[in-house]
């Protein structure tokens, strides 16, 4: 298998594929939280999870915040940098690879310590550093205001490159970077492992990415478009696209290559308010309200919400 990657997705759609998320029912051996609490005023984006904690970033501050998802209590675990936190993965070495937004960055930080490992400065203004998606033998990272992948190579034992040491990919083919608007968003590898698949927010398209050349080819989902589509994620052939604006999930079959898929059901939940993104984590998905239209103050609450994984 060459360059395998390592696996850790519309509008119109009928009544009948539409469900509805329960909490999930509170047993004497379960009694995690469906909301989590996130500090007031943090203006969450991204999320990832590892065991029984996730790590939340703040578009506002830059500031990372660890909550404990059995008991729901957190903590903040790295500063505020002044610049965003946008989309989060964690790796098995307990590394956080953070999306810097506007400031066109990237850095890695130890969850244990909280230290910056490494920084990495991908782009001047006009940037938007989006999201990230892990691989086998890379970081990528998305730029929402320009037709590029950024690529930090991972070396044996994932060694991280010098701070120069990232490449930049040129995407062709069917992708076309369009009008103002969010771009390219959320991206995670194929079941395959073999391409990545990146959402076109303000289009609603889900764009394969040939990670060798750059030429790109739409997702065929018949009937469906993911327009405010922002945070994926793949468990197994599974693809979950969350669509910020429109409050829910819609989950994808795709084949193995990421070529096709079908949409299975839409999953929205009464305590969504703006989600972004998803980390699976503990048998649930979780996704930070980002609350794009509740107007920022230094009170405004904020909360992480738990759905049904299945």
């Amino acid at each position: 298998m060459n360059r395998r990657i390592r696996t850790a997705l519309g509008v119109a759609l009928t009544a009948t594929l539409v469900t509805t998320a329960a909490p999930a029912p509170a047993t004497a051996h379960d009694r995690r939280p469906s909301v989590i609490a996130l500090p007031d005023g943090f203006q969450p984006e991204g999320v990832a999870a590892a065991g029984r904690y996730a790590w939340f970033g703040s578009r506002a501050t830059g500031e990372i915040y660890r909550a404990d998802l059995i008991t729901g209590a957190g903590k903040q675990v790295s500063p505020a940098t002044g610049t965003p936190s946008l989309g989060l993965k964690v790796d098995p070495r307990g590394r956080l690879f953070v999306a810097g937004g506007t400031a066109g960055d990237a850095r890695v930080i130890d969850t244990r310590t909280g230290a910056v490992l490494a920084r990495y400065r991908f782009a001047d203004a006009p940037t938007f550093v989006n999201d990230v998606a892990l691989t086998r033998d890379a970081a990528w990272f998305t730029d929402s205001n320009r037709p590029v992948l950024y690529r930090l190579p991972l070396g044996r034992g994932g060694k991280l490159p010098p701070a120069d040491g990232f490449t930049t990919l040129q995407l062709t083919g069917d992708f076309q970077q369009t009008g103002t608007g969010v771009n390219l968003n959320g991206i995670v590898p194929t079941p395959d492992g073999r391409a990545l698949i990146v959402v076109q927010s303000n289009t609603g398209t889900l764009i394969r990415v040939d990670p060798a050349t750059g030429v790109t080819a739409a997702v065929d989902v018949p009937g469906t478009t993911f327009v405010n589509g922002d945070g994926l994620l793949l468990l197994g052939r599974t693809l979950y696209v969350v669509q910020n604006r429109l409050n829910q999930i819609a989950v994808v079959e795709l084949n193995r290559a990421g070529t096709t898929g079908a949409l299975r059901r839409v999953v929205t939940d009464p305590d969504f308010d703006v989600p972004t993104t998803v980390a699976s984590a503990l048998g649930r998905l979780y996704l930070p309200n980002a609350r794009f239209t509740t107007p920022p103050t230094p009170t405004t609450p904020y909360t992480a919400v738990a759905v049904d994984a299945r």
